[in-house]
Formats: C-alpha cells, sequence, structure tokens
C-alpha cells in the first residue's frame, strides 16, 4: 500500500492576520526612530538602501489592498506552500515601483500609519474567503496574509542587517509562520522521505529522495535556527557558508540540500 498522503498544513486566520499586524508594528516602531544617514544606508538587497527597503516593506503589505481593489476569480487554483516560488517574478516591475513608493513618500512613519490602518479596515470589511489574484495565482485572503506574514519577516530581517543596533523584534507568530511556510516549501521542492530538516521549535519536515525514514534515529537529519532557515530559504547566506560557520548541523549523505536553496530570492 502506498503512503498516505500527507495533509497540506494549515494556518490559524485569526492568529495570522494577529501576526501581520503585529510585525508592521514592529517595523513602524523602529522606522520612527531612523534619521536621513541611516535611511541612505546601504541593505543587502542589490542599490535598494534603508529607505527603499521600508517603502518596499509597505508595497508588500498594499498587494493586499491592490488585489482586493480587483474581481474576485472564479475558483481556488494555488495552494500557499507554492507561493514561494513565484516571488522571482517580474523584479524589475518590483524595484521601479518600490522606487517610486520611496520618492514619493518622504515621511515613512505617515506612510507605514496609512498602510496600517488601512489594512485593519479592509481586513474587517472582508471575509478570509475571499479569493485574490497573486503572483503566484488564486488565493483566499487568509492564505494570502500567511504570505504576507513571510515577507514582512524576512524584510525585517533586511532591515536589521542593515542599520546596525536596530533590532527589530519579531512577532512569534509571523517567525513561526515564515519558518513554517518555507519548511513546506522546501518538502515540495526536493520531495521524498530520506532526510528530515528539523527547524525548532516550529517545523520538521521529510524531503529528498531516497529510503524512507520510518522509526528510530533518521539516517540523515539537518538542524538550524529560524532565521538561519529563513535565510538559507531566501539567498540571504548560502549553504556552504551556514555549515562552515556552524549555523546548520547536518549528518548523514543525504543531508547536503545546497543544491535546492535558496527556495526563494
Amino acid at each position: 500500500m502506498p503512503p498516505a498522503k500527507k495533509r497540506a498544513r494549515t494556518y490559524d486566520p485569526a492568529k495570522t492576520r494577529a501576526a501581520v499586524l503585529a510585525q508592521l508594528g514592529n517595523v513602524r516602531e523602529a522606522v520612527r526612530g531612523l534619521g536621513p544617514e541611516q535611511l541612505a544606508l546601504a541593505t543587502r538587497l542589490g542599490e535598494w538602501t534603508v529607505r527603499d527597503l521600508i517603502a518596499h516593506i509597505g508595497m508588500a503589505v498594499t498587494a493586499v489592498h491592490r488585489a482586493l481593489g480587483l474581481p474576485a476569480p472564479l475558483r481556488q487554483d494555488a495552494t500557499v506552500v507554492r507561493w514561494p516560488f513565484a516571488t522571482t517574478a517580474n523584479a524589475s516591475a518590483i524595484d521601479a515601483f518600490t522606487r517610486g513608493l520611496a520618492a514619493e513618500h518622504p515621511d515613512l512613519d505617515a506612510y507605514l500609519t496609512d498602510v496600517d490602518a488601512s489594512l485593519r479596515t479592509l481586513l474587517a470589511e472582508h471575509p478570509g474567503s475571499r479569493l485574490l489574484e497573486t503572483n503566484a495565482g488564486a488565493l483566499p485572503l487568509d492564505d494570502y496574509l500567511v504570505t504576507r506574514a513571510v515577507e514582512l519577516v524576512v524584510h525585517t530581517d533586511d532591515l536589521n542587517a542593515a542599520v546596525p543596533g536596530l533590532d527589530v523584534p519579531f512577532d512569534r507568530q509571523a517567525l513561526a509562520t515564515t519558518t513554517r511556510l518555507l519548511a513546506d516549501a522546501l518538502a515540495v521542492k526536493a520531495p521524498g522521505g530520506s532526510t528530515e530538516v528539523r527547524v525548532p521549535p516550529y517545523a520538521v519536515v521529510q524531503c529528498v529522495e531516497g529510503p524512507r525514514h520510518t522509526r528510530g534515529t533518521p539516517p540523515n537529519v539537518v538542524e538550524t535556527d529560524p532565521l538561519t532557515w529563513i535565510r538559507l530559504a531566501t539567498g540571504r547566506v548560502s549553504w556552504p557558508d551556514a555549515v562552515a560557520q556552524a549555523k546548520v548541523s547536518a549528518s548523514g549523505e543525504r543531508a547536503d540540500i545546497g543544491p535546492v536553496l535558496p527556495l526563494m530570492s
């Protein structure tokens, strides 16, 4: 008998909404204290400055606004776990849009305050089942908000890397959601059961073709912390560097998952 198909992970809609709003609030609070010199700092995202990055964070959130402004698709044709693979499309258009937003909104605190207020209004007006046309296909609003939590966490980490001492906190639920979605995406990209990837305390997935592990200690194990996993999955750090810096432990002949990373960038 073939193994039972694994049930797709689900996310609690109320917790996801709270996580998105909390992480956006964390970013807003940090942005308030940044001066012109800090806003002009370079980031690890190509030519973007910190100002551009903050504008992009607002843009990532208002993707909800733009999608709700369009007619609802007739049917869902995508799953949230495949969203990470669609994030590299239209990179040049995203870059141009981001730079335009940064130029149009010199007061970034006011901009993010408006984004927060309008998002709360929209979430109060629309049910989570409302379908949206997204870059990954048609998804319910509740599922699309999972991807907004990912965007906020990933770019919060980018902000912290760019501004010494900023230390924007991570909402625990947002961090957990991001870790889990990217771990599940790994299992989709490298299906199998020979390797166990552990990201305590949030996620454990089986992946990579080969002999399936069923009991006892897995022969191939990868373990890392949530932020290192997120950086690996998004290309912020390379697999060889993470292993060399002891940010990842990998044991077993099938434990090298570097060839399937990053999952999004």
